[in-house]
């Protein structure tokens, strides 16, 4: 079942003085049609769900889309979540699917095109390709990819008829949108350039401008 796939996806971020609260009310104040809430924090499930039940009332008043990453039990309790973020050390995306069903959306993430296409016959509805840049949010143990690593790995997925939307991910800033976006990509995910700006809103609005 094809489903819609925002271009822009906004990830929240653990951060003492702004929380996942206060920076999801930010980003649909700002026009966010996708929000991936991404929590490494929580000492419980029960608190990871109370504090998803939260963001999916304020995602639902804004109709917004609300990914939930690397935690399946949340997104099996908490109804009002469209789907999962599986990063590359969670459980696989085939797994996911078969806990969650045909109506969530499912997305993995990816650093070459190998591990695109094992995404793509996962099962998965989008894949997350990165890093781009360094990023304080995620530590790598992988290479930077660059616009000509972009631009061949949807070279091979047009070549090998892999239709899955790929968001380029990690370090990304308004300043890299549009280059990126000419390499046939279908959006990018950002976190960091937005939560940690003195004007989160006003970048997230800048960038939504260059997407859309």
């Amino acid at each position: 079942m094809k489903k819609h796939i925002e271009k822009f996806h906004y990830l929240t971020l653990d951060m003492d003085h702004f929380s996942h609260i206060q920076q999801v009310e930010m980003a649909c104040q700002a026009g966010a049609k996708w929000i991936q809430y991404r929590t490494k924090n929580k000492r419980s499930t029960e608190e990871w769900i109370a504090e998803a039940r939260q963001i999916a009332n304020i995602c639902d008043d804004w109709g917004t889309s609300l990914i939930v990453c690397s935690n399946v039990d949340v997104v099996e309790i908490v109804e009002d979540t469209q789907g999962i973020h599986i990063e590359m050390a969670d459980i696989s995306v085939a797994e996911a699917r078969e806990i969650l069903g045909d109506t969530k959306i499912i997305g993995g993430s990816a650093h070459n095109f190998e591990q695109v296409k094992a995404i793509y016959h996962s099962g998965a509805d989008y894949v997350g390709l990165g890093p781009y840049k360094p990023t304080s949010t995620i530590k790598y143990n992988t290479d930077y990819l660059s616009l000509d690593d972009y631009r061949s790995i949807i070279e091979q997925m047009n070549e090998e008829g892999i239709d899955l939307p790929v968001i380029a991910a990690g370090g990304i800033k308004p300043e890299h949108v549009e280059d990126l976006m000419k390499t046939g990509i279908h959006g990018v995910a950002v976190c960091s350039a937005i939560n940690q700006a003195e004007d989160p809103a006003e970048v997230y609005k800048e960038i939504y401008n260059k997407l859309y």
